[in-house]
This record gives C-alpha cells, structure tokens and sequence, in this order.
C-alpha cells in the first residue's frame, strides 16, 4: 500500500510498523517518546515553556537518527504527522506490555525483519 493512500490509523499502522523493522530504531523511539512526555510532564508541573519547546526535539531527534542511521529510511512523521504521534505511543505502549516484536512478527514474519519483507497481514 502506498503511504500516500492511507485514509486511516489501521491502514497506517502497518505501514509504520514496516517502517520500524529493525529493533535498534524501535528502541531510539522508545527513548524519543519517553524522553518528550518527561518535557511535557516538567513543563506541566514546573509552568516552564521551554520543556514544551523541547518536547519534540528530544521526540524526533531519537526516532530520527533511527530512520536515518540505522533503518535508512525515511521517517513517517514527514507525509502523516497525526498518524505517526499516535502510532509512536501505540508502538511504546506494545513494547512496554511487551508485545513489540510479536506485533512486528504478525505483521513482517520475524522480529527484525528484512527491509524487503512482504506485509503478511494488515490488521
């Protein structure tokens, strides 16, 4: 499925998924999504603007270091920012229940799967 036709988060979802094969990028994420809800729950409690101004740098720069360095892609932020903050808590929410790598497995067939595996399922 072409990333431009994603009407929906379940028809994004397996496109983000794809886009997060390797464990590594997944973990760069995981830090990057942590370190941002840190901001925003230090702003929120200490009335400081600049946690939020920080927010989503310390979110994306993670996650974008992952797609750049080590999946070698391009991040899903850039053409479904909606989709891709929702799927990013989605994706941290999995790992910490520990279902990550099984979801990825549903999806690709392995944990890590090969940049060329085929989707095998799309919900």
């Amino acid at each position: 499925m072409a990333a431009e036709r994603i009407q929906t988060f379940a028809e994004f979802w397996p496109y983000y998924v794809g886009a997060h094969r390797k464990p590594l990028n997944r973990a760069l994420h995981y830090v990057g999504t942590s370190c941002a809800v840190g901001c925003v729950g230090a702003g929120v409690l200490t009335g400081n603007w600049l946690f939020f101004l920080a927010a989503p740098v310390v979110g994306y720069g993670p996650a974008w270091l992952g797609h750049f360095f080590v999946e070698g892609n391009q991040p899903a932020t850039f053409g479904h920012a909606g989709f891709s903050l929702m799927a990013d808590f989605k994706m941290l929410g999995h790992a910490l229940q520990g279902k990550m790598d099984d979801e990825v497995t549903r999806l690709f067939g392995s944990p890590n799967p090969a940049p060329d595996a085929p989707l095998l399922a799309t919900r």
